[in-house]
């Protein structure tokens, strides 16, 4: 167990690099030592996050300014592009730390699939299998042993939560299976226009991207690694209102003879020791009860139709679906306890 870990940042500036500070900042196990950010050198990181305003951080700094020896893990808060770019021209100075990625860079295991749905060559498909896809309750021992780990994003992190557990016991049929997931407005980042919200369109909620969002291989790259059966599923993600938050709810057929309270028992059997995925029996499944937290909250409804099965995930995008997964893969891999700096996140936005 390491007592100070010596963290570097990069992207500290968007909504996922400032809720990394926000959580890091108060971890008693790490030391934030360079902050990088590509275009706001030299500036306070806390004028972009009133949460962090009582702690000392170092100010911010190009890229290219990073000491890796000074370090013991980085974390890449960057587009996809970026990151990959940013490692490949760093691999020597990388070889020695624990990475951890928040893009979209390493999460696919194939670089042709990659390509096709980033439209753009990988920059170090070598890599594409050292890093380790950082679903925590999933692949906890493949995290500790690695010291590469990409996050995943975060509707794949509300669908498969709940469907892999169930995909492993062979529980639920993996054709003919509908995700309709909700997020708020920072799943799609800072780029996006606020200002379609916020002015004309505040009340505004839409769809966007059906069944042709990226997210898609990568939730069935992952299903795939735990069902031999060929899986099949329609997807649409939804923007809401809201600045955090997501809902997926995801409709199944059951397997023959497989009941609701099977599913439930599964569940409940398969989390039971967890720190954050918590499986609901009667409570109301909403987004304040996951907002500025690392959880993820399953609950499960009858379908009028006995043969299938209603299931509710709930999580924060930016926490357990970016940010708290991140700095839960690092506890992971320092032998930490998973809820260390996790337990009471800073919630002031």
């Amino acid at each position: 167990m390491k007592k100070n870990i010596s963290v570097a940042v990069l992207g500290s500036t968007g909504y996922v690099g400032l809720e990394l500070i926000n959580i890091m900042s108060h971890h008693p196990n790490v030391d934030i030592k360079f902050l990088g950010s590509d275009t706001n050198f030299n500036k306070n990181v806390k004028v972009f996050d009133r949460r962090i305003s009582n702690y000392k951080l170092p100010y911010l700094d190009k890229f290219n300014n990073l000491d890796f020896n000074s370090i013991d893990i980085v974390f890449l808060a960057l587009p996809h592009k970026v990151s990959q770019a940013f490692i490949n021209e760093n691999k020597s100075a990388l070889s020695n730390l624990k990475i951890v990625d928040l893009s979209a860079d390493f999460r696919l295991d194939n670089a042709d699939i990659y390509k096709k749905n980033y439209n753009v060559e990988h920059a170090c498909p070598d890599l594409l299998t050292k890093f380790v896809y950082g679903l925590s309750e999933i692949n906890h021992d493949k995290i500790k042993k690695s010291n590469y780990i990409s996050i995943p994003g975060c509707y794949p992190t509300s669908i498969l939560l709940p469907l892999i557990p169930l995909f492993k016991s062979n529980l639920v049929e993996t054709n003919n299976i509908i995700i309709d997931s909700k997020s708020g407005f920072s799943g799609a980042g800072k780029k996006f226009d606020k200002s379609i919200l916020l002015n004309n369109e505040n009340y505004n909620f839409y769809n966007y991207n059906t069944n042709d969002h990226r997210h898609i291989c990568e939730i069935h790259q992952e299903l795939s690694k735990f069902n031999d059966n060929e899986i099949n599923f329609s997807f649409n993600p939804h923007i809401l209102p809201i600045f955090r938050g997501m809902m997926s709810t995801i409709y199944c057929d059951l397997k023959t003879n497989i009941s609701s309270k099977t599913i439930l028992d599964n569940l409940k059997k398969y989390y039971q020791n967890s720190f954050f995925v918590n499986i609901l029996d009667n409570d109301k499944a909403d987004f304040n009860i996951v907002q500025n937290t690392n959880n993820c909250y399953i609950r499960l409804f009858k379908h009028l139709d006995s043969s299938k099965i209603i299931i509710v995930s709930l999580i924060d995008n930016l926490i357990k679906g970016a940010s708290g997964q991140a700095v839960q893969c690092m506890n992971i891999m320092y032998d930490l306890p998973e809820n260390t700096g996790l337990k009471k996140i800073n919630n002031s936005d």
